[in-house]
């Protein structure tokens, strides 16, 4: 069962998405809310598997929420739920460590998908914030450009979603080679995640959106 959180201030859609999480066998909304605030305290008893995180918020917006709860439990799972309007925040809101965006408009089997991919250890973006992401002009993902052959290599498998055992597993090296490589890869893009460097990937040409 995958317990999940829901923040956001409009409280029709709120309710809807409950109602419609609800519907989908494995998932369980245990917290529901409209205030950054009252979820920082939720926390300190229950961690969720996956919270979805509206940006825009009064009082403590989805950024400022998201950073604090991830200082406190860096392993938590946070998507941001998003107009495609929130462009000025996407940036930010990868800084503050969340896995990935969902449209607020996505429908019930692409919330199911990033949910579940989420939850699974991967990262989600709609198609279109991805789209929207690359043609953005952001000084914190200009990174290095200077990436060996094999970098390349494991950054496009890091982008695909697979996990430093399976890039291993794949490229027949070791799982203390690939994390050399990791290392090296996060340093020169200048991204500090692995949303960051997906977006850096897109925006520097060495990955594109399928």
């Amino acid at each position: 069962m995958i317990k999940i959180a829901i923040i956001d201030d409009h409280d029709l859609f709120r309710e809807g998405l409950k109602l419609v999480l609800q519907q989908i066998e494995g998932f369980e909304v245990i917290f529901e809310n409209s205030s950054g605030i009252l979820f920082l305290e939720f926390l300190e008893h229950t961690i969720p598997d996956v919270v979805l995180m509206d940006i825009n918020m009064p009082v403590i917006d989805g950024i400022e929420t998201t950073q604090k709860a991830i200082a406190c439990f860096p392993d938590l799972k946070v998507i941001a739920l998003t107009m495609f309007s929130d462009t000025t925040n996407y940036i930010q809101m990868i800084g503050a460590g969340v896995k990935g965006f969902v449209l607020k408009k996505s429908n019930k089997f692409e919330l199911q998908q990033a949910i579940s991919n989420v939850f699974e250890g991967s990262n989600y973006f709609s198609q279109e914030i991805l789209q929207k992401l690359s043609f953005q002009s952001a000084h914190s993902l200009k990174g290095n450009e200077n990436i060996t052959n094999r970098e390349m290599e494991i950054l496009q498998l890091i982008c695909k979603g697979l996990t430093t055992q399976e890039i291993s597993e794949k490229l027949f090296i070791s799982f203390n080679t690939v994390e050399t490589h990791r290392t090296n890869i996060f340093r020169k893009s200048n991204v500090k995640n692995i949303a960051g460097l997906i977006v850096w990937a897109i925006k520097n040409n060495h990955f594109s959106i399928e």
